[in-house]
């Protein structure tokens, strides 16, 4: 909305427009800062108001395969959850405001928000309404890899003309493997790894959001970077016309976190729920996908892929040998259930997460 009546109100951006060497004629800069600011201030001032609806529908249960961590976790038990709700809220009106809504990107970013919130809603309704934990692991996954491939798929049909935009490009020798279709299998793949990784996170008050404030820093310095042309021939990596509109999405939705977080520190009043770590998670893949850093993506959600190795890693040794490596998996649990407070827990796990976005981000010019 702003994008467009900065473009066709005040003429003294065609004056700076020769000046700008991205493809937005208004500073993205500019608009990444006012769209994480904005998104913050609505967090933080839905915030109060949010919690007490949610409050009196939707309360958090306890419940897992660990009777040890639910005794741990017990003082948890009611508070209200969903909270995600007003997260992609905050995250969508500071897009609205701040995003150019006539961008590719910005749409499929949205629609990838919108959709899997819907899915993390129905989830955490049928999680709280039923005796079960929510939606049969089958039925969520197949409905993620759905919602996947149909970005997948409009994303293939907008990139495969850019050069490097549909290959698979190595971080290290900067070679490309094309792949044709096969990007839309590998955006599906990319999107549900990455919102599941963050499902898995949130399990202690903060962890997933602290860290996703991380990741999405970084995500939204290589989105920018890969949609201005100056700066992409600098780093040597595929230059992606208007991925730059991205950033701002991400910058939203980092702005949102933040705010999130101011209530969802240890000790939480609120939690997200998958409502919101879902689109949280698939929106931060998008990026990765849009600008063509999936293997630094590797780097950045660091942690997120630990903790979504340490679930792989846990089931298969148990199924094969039965024994068990982890006290209880996700990791995070582990630490837990070995004695370390909640609070130096996630604390470290954000130490991990801001080394591992920086270790990124030097990766660009030193591969």
């Amino acid at each position: 909305m702003v994008y467009w009546l900065l473009i066709h109100v005040l003429p003294f951006f065609q004056q700076v427009e020769s000046h700008t060497t991205g493809t937005s004629r208004v500073y993205t800069t500019f608009r990444i800062a006012l769209a994480s600011l904005t998104s913050f201030l609505m967090a933080v001032c839905l915030g109060p108001m949010a919690i007490r609806w949610l409050k009196s529908r939707f309360r958090e249960r306890v419940s897992s395969a660990s009777s040890e961590l639910d005794r741990l976790h017990a003082c948890k038990n009611d508070t209200p959850t969903m909270g995600g709700l007003f997260l992609v809220m905050a995250t969508l009106f500071s897009v609205m405001i701040w995003g150019n809504l006539e961008n590719h990107y910005v749409q499929l970013s949205i629609f990838v928000i919108l959709s899997f919130a819907m899915l993390g809603a129905c989830d955490d309704w049928t999680k709280l309404s039923t005796s079960t934990h929510g939606l049969s692991a089958r039925t969520k996954f197949v409905l993620q890899w759905i919602l996947a491939m149909m970005a997948g798929a409009s994303l293939y049909q907008h990139q495969s003309h850019i050069p490097l935009g549909t290959d698979l490009v190595s971080p290290v020798g900067q070679f490309a493997i094309p792949i044709g279709y096969g990007f839309i299998v590998w955006t599906g793949l990319v999107l549900v790894s990455a919102s599941n990784g963050v499902n898995l996170t949130d399990g202690l008050d903060g962890l997933a959001g602290g860290c996703s404030i991380f990741a999405g820093g970084a995500m939204i310095a290589f989105c920018y970077l890969a949609g201005h042309k100056t700066l992409a021939e600098y780093f040597v990596i595929p230059y992606i016309p208007q991925a730059g509109e991205t950033a701002v999405v991400v910058g939203a939705m980092v702005g949102a976190m933040l705010g999130f977080l101011w209530y969802n520190c240890h000790p939480a009043e609120v939690f997200m729920g998958d409502t919101g770590s879902l689109p949280m998670g698939a929106m931060l893949g998008l990026s990765a996908v849009i600008a063509r850093q999936e293997f630094l993506f590797i780097i950045v959600g660091g942690i997120f892929v630990v903790e979504v190795l340490s679930v792989i890693i846990q089931i298969s040794i148990y199924r094969t040998w039965g024994w068990r490596p982890l006290r209880c998996s996700p990791l995070h649990n582990h630490f837990v259930l070995n004695g370390q407070s909640e609070v130096k827990v996630v604390t470290r796990f954000w130490i991990c997460g801001a080394l591992l976005a920086i270790a990124a981000m030097a990766g660009l010019k030193i591969l």
